[in-house]
């Protein structure tokens, strides 16, 4: 027992309870769309113990509720190390007493004697719905198929632009508008977009639906698809339809047999295609006084660079970093070509591209550095150089340079004993003695051969390539008769049949050693059957004895072998029943049934 409470004290001891420190978070939140006379929910939260909550005039919107306060509080143990959090929330219920767009200040509350302000949050009122008055007490009577309408529910395709250059990034929007409860929207089919480069706008997990008022009807709105576009050629182009299909909750209306069928209400998931509609875009050309360094590149950017070092010595590494930032076609901008002073060794860039596609375009920055070694020593001059593009809002092209730098090589370690200023090199490294200047030429006596007469041309050569080709050939026409010949069923049934007739004759020879008289017959029989059945490509269910003989005369067999055939199928039903039959009429049986398929075979091969 005493063990058991020292063990409990260390482990007590163990455990530290540690207050989750974070930094405390007072925010407010609200729908960004409501409509008038319509309530919301306005919540304002706080992840810490808080009191004296101060919230700004609404003069706006009316309190038809709160605040309501609301309290959760968790605490976790993770490696012996406990740590706990807290949630405050405060919530309103308001409703607008007008339409427009309405900002509510910000919110504040005191926490451990310290102020803390909440943000301001911005909701903007719909008028009410206009079909809303007069459908109230008709709402109750709508059929599935009316609120499953094209009237309720349908997609508009909205683009961000319709009238743009080339390579000028248009926001294309299949937007969902509807009036029923959608559980789910999907699109089935999208446009090929031909005549753009597209890039997709990732959409959250979680949609959530916000209100517009169009046509004077509040309709919940989400965002079902996103794409950005690059037009890559100029004159109209048509972006065709787009294929959705939603699953709507639509009421089951049925006559209310008591009062409590009003609170057991039943759904039915119905799936509706829509259409969204295409569009045309007007794509006007680039104009004509493209720069030289003008590589297709459209937006808004800047351009800045910079050298690691003005002075360093021969054989050492510098680098040139240049940085392009902007929006717009960034993945088509190309790395600037800059004219090295010879001597340099060069090698190749190292690009750093950080893009982020985004509703306005692809925002983001292009690093790219060059890396070069200075073999010799000298004053050099990096020239500048440039990059242009295409201004959408101005309408005109601008370049952009870099300036140009004056590097200054000094000797390096390995002594540079030729110092050459504003020289020209070819090579990128000095020319090195192997030795001796002249080497040594061989005298005295020495023997000459001929040279091996080339294999190209000879007999031996033409037989190494013909000799494969027309083992090719023939396996070719081997494999392909192989194959047309399995493809027939009938005729590799037919082929078969004298070998799978002897596989059962085998098994009934081992049952004529057995002397198991009954399995001996219905072998025989089996195998005469399957014989004929495949010989004469006709079914089992559909063979008779007659129908045998008609066949196998009508193919000009030996009457005397017909007559065998039908003797062995007569023998063999009759002897199952019959009370005596030896040894030796079983094998007599056995003998002459592989003659007379032998007689068959024979006189099939000879016709």
């Amino acid at each position: 027992m005493k063990r058991k409470l020292i063990f409990l004290s260390f482990l007590l001891l163990g455990i530290s309870v540690v207050k989750a420190d974070e930094p405390v978070r007072f925010t407010a939140s609200a729908p960004s769309t409501v409509i008038l006379d319509k309530p919301f929910q306005l919540v304002y939260s706080v992840n810490a113990a808080c009191k004296d909550l101060r919230v700004p005039e609404l003069s706006n919107f009316d309190i038809l509720a709160g605040p309501f306060q609301s309290n959760s509080s968790s605490m976790q143990i993770i490696n012996g190390r406990s740590s706990s959090s807290v949630s405050v929330s405060y919530t309103y219920t308001l409703q607008a007493q007008k339409t427009g767009t309405f900002t509510i200040g910000s919110a504040s509350v005191i926490v451990n004697n310290q102020k803390y302000t909440s943000n301001g949050v911005s909701i903007k009122v719909l008028p009410a719905d206009a079909a809303s008055k007069s459908q109230n007490n008709q709402s109750e009577s709508v059929s599935g198929s009316q609120a499953i309408s094209n009237d309720n529910i349908f997609i508009k395709t909205t683009a961000s632009r319709t009238n743009v250059y080339e390579q000028e990034a248009i926001l294309v929007t299949y937007k969902l508008y509807t009036l029923a409860d959608v559980d789910q929207c999907v699109n089935k089919k999208m446009p090929d977009f031909d005549g753009f480069m597209k890039q997709e706008i990732d959409q959250p997990q979680n949609k959530q639906f916000s209100y517009e008022n169009f046509k004077g009807r509040n309709y919940g709105t989400v965002v079902l698809y996103q794409v950005l576009l690059f037009p890559q050629r100029s004159g109209v182009i048509q972006i065709d339809k787009g294929n959705f299909e939603a699953v709507v909750r639509v009421q089951n209306k049925t006559a209310s047999r008591s009062i409590f069928d009003d609170f057991f209400d039943s759904y039915t998931n119905v799936s509706k295609n829509l259409i969204a509609p295409g569009l045309k875009i007007n794509v006007n050309a680039l104009p004509a006084n493209k720069p030289a360094s003008f590589g297709g590149t459209v937006g808004h950017f800047t351009l800045n660079s910079s050298l690691s070092t003005n002075t360093i010595k021969a054989n050492n590494a510098v680098t040139l970093k240049i940085n392009i930032e902007g929006t717009g076609n960034m993945k088509l901008i190309k790395n600037p070509d800059i004219k090295f002073p010879d001597g340099f060794e060069v090698y190749d860039p190292k690009v750093n591209n950080n893009f982020k596609t985004t509703s306005n375009g692809v925002t983001g920055s292009k690093s790219i550095e060059y890396l070069f070694i200075p073999r010799h020593s000298g004053d050099f001059e990096i020239p500048a150089t440039e990059f242009s593009y295409f201004d959408v809002n101005e309408k005109t092209y601008k370049t952009l340079r870099t300036q140009a730098y004056k590097l200054q090589v000094l000797k390096g370690d390995g002594g540079d004993n030729t110092t050459v200023v504003g020289t020209s090199f070819v090579d990128k490294e000095d020319v090195k003695l192997l030795g001796k200047d002249i080497r040594y030429i061989q005298t005295g006596n020495f023997t000459l051969s001929h040279d091996e007469e080339p294999l190209f041309g000879t007999l031996l050569c033409w037989l190494l390539y013909l000799i494969p080709l027309l083992v090719s050939l023939f396996l070719f026409v081997f494999f392909r008769k192989q194959i047309k010949e399995n493809s027939n069923l009938a005729f590799v049934r037919n082929k078969k049949a004298n070998s799978v007739a002897r596989k059962r004759l085998k098994i009934a020879q081992k049952l004529l050693n057995a002397g198991d008289k009954d399995k001996f017959y219905e072998e025989v029989l089996k195998a005469t059957w399957t014989y004929l059945s495949d010989k004469l490509s006709i079914p089992i269910a559909s063979l008779t004895k007659e129908r045998v003989e008609l066949e196998l005369a009508s193919r000009g067999v030996d009457p005397a072998v017909v007559q065998q055939f039908t003797q062995i199928l007569n023998t063999c039903e009759f002897a199952r029943y019959a009370p005596n039959s030896g040894q030796q009429e079983m094998g007599n049986l056995y003998d002459e049934t592989i003659d007379t398929i032998s007689e068959l075979e024979n006189f099939i091969k000879k016709s």
